[in-house]
C-alpha cells in the first residue's frame, strides 16, 4: 500500500466516529446541499483540520530533503483519496 494510502486510512481509524458521523452527513448533504450546509460547514471545519493535520505529517518527511519536489504531488495525491470517499469535501464553507 503506497504512503498516502496508509496516512488515510490511519486517519479514518483513529477518528472512526467522526469520520463515521461525517459521512453520514456527507450523503445528506449530497442530496439536499442547502438544506444540511450549516451544519455540513460546521462538522466540515473539525474534518478538515483532521485532514490538514494527516496531510502535514504525510508531506513533512518530503519537504526538507532532496525530494522536496514530490511534496505536492504527495498531497494531491492524499487529497484524491479524500475525494474518492467524499466528493463534497470541496463544498465546505460555501454558503
Amino acid at each position: 500500500m503506497t504512503k498516502y494510502k496508509e496516512y488515510f486510512q490511519d486517519m479514518l481509524a483513529s477518528n472512526k466516529n467522526l469520520f463515521d458521523e461525517f459521512k453520514k452527513l456527507h450523503n445528506k448533504y449530497a442530496t439536499e446541499p442547502q438544506k444540511w450546509q450549516n451544519e455540513f460547514n460546521e462538522k466540515g471545519q473539525e474534518i478538515l483540520t483532521i485532514i490538514r493535520h494527516y496531510e502535514n505529517m504525510l508531506c513533512s518527511q518530503s519537504e526538507g530533503g532532496k525530494y522536496g519536489i514530490f511534496s505536492s504531488k504527495l498531497a494531491e495525491k492524499f487529497w484524491e483519496e479524500i475525494r474518492t470517499h467524499f466528493p463534497k469535501i470541496d463544498f465546505i464553507g460555501m454558503l
